[in-house]
């Protein structure tokens, strides 16, 4: 792989590996199908109950109507419920419900055996190269955000 090519491949293995896991835990999970923006959505309200449309839209990198539809679609079924904003009247604080604790749960669980089962069909070497990377994967994430906020 040469330095010229290593971004580019980089990034289609990230993609790949990322709708894979995607695609297999849609067709295990029971219905309802959560797209991969609704997941998102749901992982940000659960690690931050009571955040805003607008900031959910923000941390998303979404247009706030965008998070605002899929806020009413979670809400709809049963995953989502709106608070109003003591400090603001007019703005809504998102929590999750129970059901929505207990679906991002076994999506989880469902997701690291998946990828426990399939990293364990690997050679110990190409094992302790993806652990090896793990650190500097977290700090790309880092610098892939503060460049888009800085936009």
């Amino acid at each position: 792989m040469g330095q010229e090519t290593f971004p580019e491949e980089l990034a289609d293995a990230l993609v790949g590996v990322q709708r894979l896991i995607r695609r297999r835990l849609r067709r295990e999970m029971p219905d309802p199908r959560l797209r991969g923006a609704e997941v998102e959505l749901l992982r940000l309200v659960v690690a931050q109950p009571g955040i805003g449309i607008s900031d959910a839209a923000k941390d998303l990198y979404l247009a706030s109507n965008s998070v605002s539809t899929l806020v009413n679609q979670l809400a709809r079924q049963g995953y989502l419920t709106r608070e109003t904003d003591p400090a603001d009247r007019r703005a809504a604080r998102l929590l999750p419900t129970p059901a929505a604790e207990a679906r991002l749960s076994e999506w989880r669980k469902r997701r690291a055996d998946l990828v426990r089962r399939r990293v364990a069909r690997l050679d110990e070497v190409d094992q302790d190269a993806l652990r090896e990377a793990i650190p500097a994967l977290r700090k790309l994430v880092v610098e892939l955000r503060e460049e888009a906020d800085q936009s």
